[in-house]
């Protein structure tokens, strides 16, 4: 997604882009078990961007995006899956329609002038905001592929899902107090949103979540607040067809909230669309 110029930011089709939050009101979350029994201060001590964490948020992702754990297996992952953002390819799921697409293409360029996707800049600009294939077609997601088997590419998507999604979600998660799941929270909001102006982006997500209740860090406590951000988040995904099963938040964020596994610690048992998964 090219932020803040795009301002939303699909990510699927029902295997790549339908994440979802339970309706669940506040008040029917249970409460908290003995995977909430650190100290806040504790909980938090750990971030998503610590390096096991960062892992199981890639593989969560990687459930809801691509039905598995293996998210390394996905930076070759391209195809159009019909929601109006033309190509969605790579490890965090860039879009030919939404600019990300472009910027991770341009970025590869800059550090390895004459790649096999280089030729396809222009083209990319033209196709910027919509869905079309002009000037991609017939040859770009099997040069996508082999772009795919070169480290440098792969870092280069690596640095691009850090610079524009993982790393803004990340702080933001700290400075408003919460713990590791809060911060995926965010993270796979803005996955699939995006974090530009429209009503359905990450950050207008969190303002309405801010609308029913205060995060930590404005002395809020932190499972209510995190409802109402999936609650948000819900309704941000139901604006959109392609986004309207919410299994990903039923089924997977909405579980861990309501265990009181507020650290994502281990094991972690989850399902998407009906499949099964786990995190030993």
């Amino acid at each position: 997604m090219h932020v803040p110029e795009h301002t939303d930011r699909a990510g699927g089709t029902s295997r790549r882009s339908v994440l979802a939050l339970f309706g669940a009101s506040i008040a029917a979350v249970p409460l908290l078990t003995s995977h909430a029994s650190a100290s806040p201060a504790s909980a938090q001590a750990v971030g998503l961007d610590d390096p096991a964490k960062k892992e199981i948020a890639m593989k969560l992702v990687s459930s809801a995006e691509n039905s598995s754990l293996d998210w390394k297996a996905q930076y070759q992952y391209i195809e159009d899956i019909g929601d109006g953002r033309g190509y969605t390819a790579g490890i965090i799921g860039f879009c030919s329609g939404t600019g990300d697409m472009l910027d991770l293409v341009e970025l590869y360029t800059n550090r390895k002038p004459g790649n096999v996707l280089a030729r396809y800049l222009p083209a990319l600009r033209r196709v910027d905001g919509t869905d079309s294939h002009d000037g991609l077609d017939p040859n770009y997601p099997a040069d996508w592929r082999r772009a795919a088997q070169d480290a440098a590419f792969k870092q280069a998507q690596n640095d691009e899902r850090d610079r524009v999604y993982f790393n803004p979600s990340v702080s933001q998660g700290k400075a408003d107090g919460l713990g590791v799941l809060g911060q995926f929270c965010y993270y796979d909001a803005i996955v699939m949103h995006g974090d530009g102006g429209d009503s359905t982006s990450f950050r207008n997500i969190r303002a309405r979540a801010l609308r029913s209740a205060q995060p930590p860090s404005q002395g809020g406590d932190q499972v209510r607040y995190l409802n109402a951000f999936l609650d948000a988040r819900v309704w941000a995904m139901k604006q959109e067809e392609a986004h309207s099963d919410t299994s990903r938040v039923d089924t997977a964020q909405r579980v861990f909230l309501r265990a009181g596994n507020l650290n994502l610690n281990t094991p972690l048992d989850w399902k998407v669309y009906g499949d099964s998964f786990h995190i030993g």
